[in-house]
């Protein structure tokens, strides 16, 4: 077959092959459009020539799903299969690519990257349909309302023609201020359980580009040497015994004396050579306090007068009527250390370009901090730095710390070099376990007083431990009358009604570097609350069900509206106070990000022979279901981390130093700890909210409520594997 082309139609589709539409928003966040990649906009969509349309993300995937949740948002709007959308990482530039819930700072974390994008990416997806659509009415002559698009295809009556054909017309015009967003019942993705991920394949067949699979040409892998315990410095080294290490080539103290990076060709050769090195450090500054006594000084704190009134309740009226009530329910709890433990350990590659560019390869969960860190190392401006985000083998918040710890470690470990050789900076999960960040110590103590009819007629509630924001760059702006609110969320801002709450809290030293971990504060601040629920219904005779319930009441507070409904469906669909003799179950709900998730855990055994957890029913309201699997996904790996770290798991210190140094002795959650997982999804009309952390925080009370079903006895010092219960 011949085809004969008009040299008008030949120049008229090469025009159209080398055109771009971009769609995103100004700076001052109004929609925009360009015809060209170096538009000053931040582009969400971008939609080539040929077709092509490719989704910019800019959340880092970790394994939480925005690389598919937000090219969902695009692809409803825009009228196309999942098939048929691309994904690619933003560029680090807080100017264009901000978390709007963040202030001006790139980054992905808080359960955020969903809500915060929802409207941003339809947006964008509806005004390019709308630019593509009236394009194909004007070359068509048609009314723009006859048109559509659908599965990547434009139409109108009997005429139809791929997207790419009207590219280049679409990127000459304005993008519409107000495009119509589509109703919900237009959906054919959003919410659409068959929808899977985008990075499933690539991640199967080992295409997944992690950052510890960068292997730029002439690359150098560098470790650390560092002291034992935090705050030591390095005074100087002795590598005589490295230079025996075949591939090693040397080692530098780093400019700001916090270890000795040792540079080879390779990382066992890196591994090798630093176990040769002999360090001289000063450790004078360094942490010497043992769990022992960082617990004593949280537990001090707690039976003292707290410094910060939290919810400037009357602490002496509410201290009386606990002390004169008909009954009173009295706990003291200690939630220990905790390490993030992702599955890939820390590691990024930087490198400096023929210009003069310096380019870090890595899983940025917070970009942001390292773009302005490695301005003022390497003195120069910010369009001189490239961060090149890559996925991410998870975080759990480890990758998004205050003062972009391992990215600068990174860089002080290259600008001491002749900046020739790229730099492979590689943590061992030893480093990652021994010389991380860690979710901070906390103590809890209540007292609740009931009535003789088992009504709440006061509830104190002393919190005590490190916080997490203080001293850091967020503090300005996250700390609010000297309380950090980390520390207190879930009890301070709980939706149930409860008369007569006083919250306290006191700040102590921290032990070591301390960071947000997965759902934050309210790891701690759910186990408290939803454990003293139930001891309180215990102790007025009702069910733990109902005794929630009627502090969720109110049908016009949306929090408890919400609340009580996940927590009678988790009840409905685990058989709530029907299971088999030998059985028991336990059950807790949390509102946290903005979700709402409640769960029943049921167990068998006995805390002496082996407990068993049969299954875990789960309830999520996360507002509209973006990714209903991803949802189930997300709900079933929250539930696992909180259930393995509050079984088995805790970081302690001996003269500063960590004892634990990997998974033998940190043992993450084994697949036959729990037999089942079930997770409900409530239907919702309401703006999506986080899914990645929320599952988290109701587990742990749930199976400790189960434990004590079994035993009589609750579990108030973590882990229980270390306080009397044994799993089977």
């Amino acid at each position: 077959m011949t085809i004969s082309t008009s040299r008008r139609g030949f120049l008229k589709g090469a025009a159209a092959a080398s055109a771009v539409l971009l769609v995103g928003t100004r700076p001052d966040g109004a929609l925009a459009s360009a015809s060209s990649e170096g538009a000053m906009l931040n582009p969400f969509v971008k939609i080539d020539g040929d077709g092509t349309v490719t989704a910019i993300v800019k959340h880092f995937e970790k394994g939480q799903g925005p690389a598919t949740g937000l090219p969902t948002l695009i692809a409803e709007e825009l009228g196309l299969r999942m098939d048929q959308i691309e994904y690619e990482f933003a560029p680090s530039d807080p100017q264009v690519y901000n978390n709007t819930l963040f202030g001006p700072f790139q980054g992905t974390g808080g359960s955020t990257a969903m809500a915060n994008s929802w409207l941003q990416y339809r947006q964008a997806g509806a005004a390019a349909r709308e630019m593509l659509i009236t394009a194909a009415a004007q070359e068509w002559g048609v009314d723009a309302n006859a048109v559509t698009i659908e599965d990547g295809i434009v139409k109108a009556g009997d005429q139809s023609a791929p997207i790419g054909q009207f590219v280049a017309a679409a990127s000459q015009l304005e993008a519409p201020a107000e495009p119509r967003l589509k109703d919900p019942s237009e959906f054919r993705l959003i919410g659409n359980e068959a929808v899977r991920r985008k990075d499933s394949a690539i991640k199967g067949n080992g295409q997944a580009m992690y950052a510890m699979d960068m292997h730029l040409p002439n690359q150098m892998v560098a470790m650390i040497a560092r002291p034992e315990a935090r705050g030591g410095l390095a005074l100087g080294f002795d590598d005589s015994a490295a230079n025996e290490v075949k591939g090693y080539i040397n080692a530098a103290i780093l400019p700001n004396q916090a270890g000795v990076a040792v540079y080879a060709e390779n990382t066992w050769a890196a591994i090798q050579a630093r176990e040769a090195l002999e360090v001289e450090w000063d450790m004078s500054g360094a942490e010497t306090r043992s769990s022992d006594q960082v617990k004593a000084e949280i537990m001090e704190a707690l039976d003292a007068t707290p410094t910060y009134n939290v919810n400037k309740a009357d602490a002496d009226a509410v201290a009386a009527a606990v002390d004169g009530a008909d009954t009173v329910v009295e706990k003291t709890f200690y939630f220990p250390l905790l390490a993030h433990a992702p599955m890939e350990p820390l590691n990024c590659v930087i490198e400096q370009t023929e210009e003069g560019d310096i380019v870090l390869h890595d899983g940025a969960q917070m970009p942001t901090g390292p773009h302005m860190a490695y301005q003022q190392i390497f003195e120069l401006p910010a369009e001189k730095i490239q961060i090149k985000t890559m996925l991410a083998g998870g975080s759990f918040g480890r990758r998004a710390t205050p003062d972009a710890d391992y990215q600068v470690e990174a860089a002080l470990a290259f600008v001491v070099t002749d900046r020739t050789r790229p730099v492979h900076l590689v943590w061992t999960r030893e480093d990652d376990m021994r010389s991380g960040y860690y979710r901070p110590a906390f103590g809890h103590k209540v007292r609740v007083g009931l009535d003789g009819a088992g009504n709440i007629v006061g509830w104190q509630h002393q919190i005590a431990g490190q916080s997490i924001i203080k001293g850091t760059p967020f503090e300005s702006f996250a700390v609010h009358d000297g309380v950090d609110h980390s520390s207190v969320e879930g009890v301070a801002d709980s939706p149930y009604d409860i008369p007569g709450m006083a919250v306290g809290l006191t700040d102590t030293a921290k032990a070591t570097s301390v960071l947000w971990w997965r759902a934050v504060g309210h790891t701690h601040t759910a186990y408290a609350m939803e454990t003293m629920m139930d001891l309180a219904a215990k102790a007025a005779g009702r069910d733990p069900v109902e005794f929630r319930l009627a502090h969720l009441s109110d049908d016009s507070n949306a929090d408890q509206r919400r609340k009580a409904g996940v927590l009678k469906l988790a009840a409905e669909k685990a058989g709530w106070g029907n299971v088999p003799e030998g059985r028991a179950q336990g059950i807790a709900v949390h509102k946290s990000f903005g979700s709402y998730v409640a769960e029943v855990v049921e167990v068998s055994g006995d805390p002496e022979d082996g407990v068993r957890i049969e299954k875990v029913t789960c309830a999520v309201d996360c507002g509209i279901a973006v990714n209903p699997d991803i949802v189930k996904a997300q709900m079933e790996g929250g539930i696992g981390y909180g259930i393995g770290h509050v079984m088995r798991n805790q970081i302690t210190l001996t003269s500063g130093a960590v004892d634990q140094y990997n998974f033998p002795d940190y043992e993450p959650l084994r697949i036959g700890d729990i037999a089942e997982i079930d997770v409900h999804i409530v239907a919702s009309a309401e703006a999506p909210t986080g899914v990645g952390e929320p599952g988290t925080p109701p587990s742990t009370p749930a199976l400790a409520n189960a434990v004590r079903e079994l035993s009589g006895d609750l579990v108030t010092a973590l882990p229980m594997a270390d306080n009397g219960v044994s799993f089977a």
